[in-house]
């Protein structure tokens, strides 16, 4: 079984910072894949690149460190592969809600589908960038179609 963990961290419902990383670190490292924002893995590791938190993750357990870097895409790393996945552009942001929850749903499908990492984290850039074409939440969900129309009828911003 695979287990995924995006901390989604809320701190003002932590009673410190000390605490809450404490806490998530340790769930963290029971978990294979860790989806952390760059700001969280900041704030959860003390660490400052992507790289340094990746390192922190792979150190303590984790099989797999995707780091959701917004609009730019998402960073991977694993013991053996790293890369930059690149994000894809939209013509207008309407509202970033929901875009971390369509990135995780994109990666988490494409690895239930048997999916290499980078092509998981592709479906999840291209969720998350529609995502923030709407207000709403998930009525822009695509369908696995439409998914490969955005996939391959957008642009992607350059590594």
């Amino acid at each position: 079984m695979l287990i995924t963990f995006d901390p989604n961290i809320r701190v003002q419902l932590w009673k410190s910072k000390e605490h809450m990383a404490k806490v998530l670190n340790d769930i963290a490292s029971k978990c294979d894949v860790i989806l952390p924002g760059i700001k969280e893995g900041n704030i959860l590791t003390g660490k400052q690149t992507k790289e340094e938190i990746a390192d922190f993750y792979l150190n303590n357990g984790a099989k797999a460190v995707i780091i959701k870097n917004g609009a730019s895409g998402a960073y991977l790393k694993t013991l053996t592969e790293e890369k930059i996945v690149p994000g894809f552009k939209v013509k207008q942001v309407v509202d970033t809600v929901g875009a971390g929850d369509g990135f995780a749903t994109g990666v988490l499908s494409g690895l239930l589908d048997g999916e290499s990492y980078e092509n998981a984290l592709v479906k999840g850039n291209a969720i998350g960038a529609l995502m923030v074409t709407s207000k709403e939440d998930n009525a822009i969900l695509p369908t696995e179609d439409e998914l490969q129309s955005f996939i391959m009828s957008h642009e992607r911003y350059q590594r």
